[in-house]
């Protein structure tokens, strides 16, 4: 009878902290917050474009490793968009978005809440409702 293939693990959680990635590879160490799981867990494998806030289903296998302990070796994973008013407000601090840092993402968020990521992406001009965003950091973050 042949070995059989072991049982890959699902995850889903929410990226919180980018320890190392590699563009190359994108071979990325991580902690991020898993639903079920009140510490953060250590992640490792291949995550394209990481960015703290972003949620990640992923698949593959718990290990050991002699230094820094329990992680979870990614086989595959998959970004969603995040969709908790914390995880959105994450994303935009990140530095993704030109023109938007912590206080700026707070403020939008908090205007926004739950569609803040349908405003940007298809009614951006609303945007100028938040107090703080000009003409010239409305410029900014249009070309982003």
């Amino acid at each position: 009878m042949p070995p059989s293939k072991p049982t890959l693990t699902v995850l889903q959680g929410q990226i919180e902290r980018i320890t190392y990635t590699n563009d190359e590879t994108s071979y990325t160490v991580a902690k991020v917050k898993v639903y079920g799981h009140r510490d953060l867990v250590t992640v490792i494998g291949a995550i394209v474009n990481p960015t703290p806030g972003e949620v990640i289903r992923m698949k593959g296998e718990w290990g050991h490793h002699p230094k820094y302990g329990e992680q979870f070796k990614i086989v595959f994973c998959e970004t969603k968009t995040p969709a908790t008013v914390y995880g959105i407000e994450k994303y935009l601090d990140s530095g993704l978005v030109k023109g938007i840092g912590p206080v700026m993402a707070k403020r939008i968020v908090k205007r926004f809440q739950e569609e803040t990521l349908n405003v940007i992406e298809a009614d951006i001009g609303k945007l100028v409702e938040v107090d703080g965003i000009g003409k010239k950091r409305f410029g900014m973050i249009q070309m982003a």
